[in-house]
């Protein structure tokens, strides 16, 4: 599913040839992998265990760890995808790191409202959310915009968060739409709003920069990599689900997949 998509932006494909921009991956990785995960989920079902305490994340150490490793090889997905060591390169750089940080605080803050107690989960969550909302518009805004994508980012996917796994009923165990998802769309909608060629002459000025047109072009990609993606997903895992089946026995899934699918633990707790 990815291939043709990336054609489509980024190799000589209509959405490129359209104006769409996406300096490293806003619609082409990320709205196109938390479509996938919202189809998956939904064909899934929810875990029989989903929503209890078993279910929530066992190890904050890790998680930590795993976004300031995200956060730090974000530096080169972003800045890297200049294709040259430059000044638009490190402009990349700069504005990944601003709305990174951006995200965390927001996430933080709406979480230590509604919840009453700042959450280092929601720090962590909220740093991804930032790094996926500037990921297409890194080499297309200010700092300043990217501080506001941040913001957007850390707000918008947190209350994802909250609609899908509370109302919803979601079972998306990553919350990858809710983040990378929600990220992505809200990514690629304010690069049409703050884009300037004042950052990038070979680009175009977005909705607050005279150009209202880059606001509608970026709206069409989203939508045609919404639909492209939910599609194909789902095509591949109906294939999927009528001949090896998407789902191991109920008896497997209560032992544990780890005992079931690989003969070993992975935890002896």
């Amino acid at each position: 599913m990815y291939a043709p998509l990336c054609h489509w932006v980024w190799g000589g494909g209509w959405i490129g040839e359209m104006g769409a921009l996406d300096f490293a991956g806003g619609t082409v990785i990320h709205i196109s992998s938390g479509v996938a995960a919202v189809v998956a989920a939904r064909m899934l079902g929810q875990r029989k265990d989903f929503g209890k305490p078993e279910t929530d994340p066992h190890d904050l150490t890790m998680t930590v760890l795993g976004a300031s490793l995200l956060w730090f090889g974000w530096f080169g997905f972003n800045a890297g995808s200049a294709l040259a060591a430059d000044g638009l390169a490190a402009h990349a750089f700069v504005v990944t790191n601003v709305a990174a940080a951006m995200g965390a605080i927001s996430w933080m803050g709406v979480s230590w409202w509604r919840q009453g107690h700042p959450s280092v989960l929601g720090a962590a969550c909220g740093a991804v959310a930032g790094l996926v909302g500037i990921t297409p518009a890194a080499g297309f805004v200010t700092p300043m915009a990217a501080i506001i994508i941040g913001l957007g980012a850390g707000v918008f996917c947190f209350f994802a968060v909250d609609l899908l796994k509370h109302v919803i009923k979601l079972d998306d165990a990553l919350d990858v739409f809710a983040v990378h998802g929600v990220g992505g769309i809200w990514g690629a909608l304010a690069t049409g709003l703050f884009a300037t060629t004042a950052v990038n002459a070979g680009a175009a000025d977005g909705l607050f920069n005279g150009n209202a047109e880059q606001l509608w072009i970026q709206f069409v990609a989203v939508v045609a990599a919404i639909a492209f993606a939910g599609t194909v997903t789902f095509v591949i895992l109906k294939v999927i689900d009528m001949t090896i089946g998407l789902r191991v026995q109920e008896e497997e899934e209560v032992l544990g997949l780890d005992t079931t699918q690989h003969g070993e633990l992975a935890y002896r707790l």
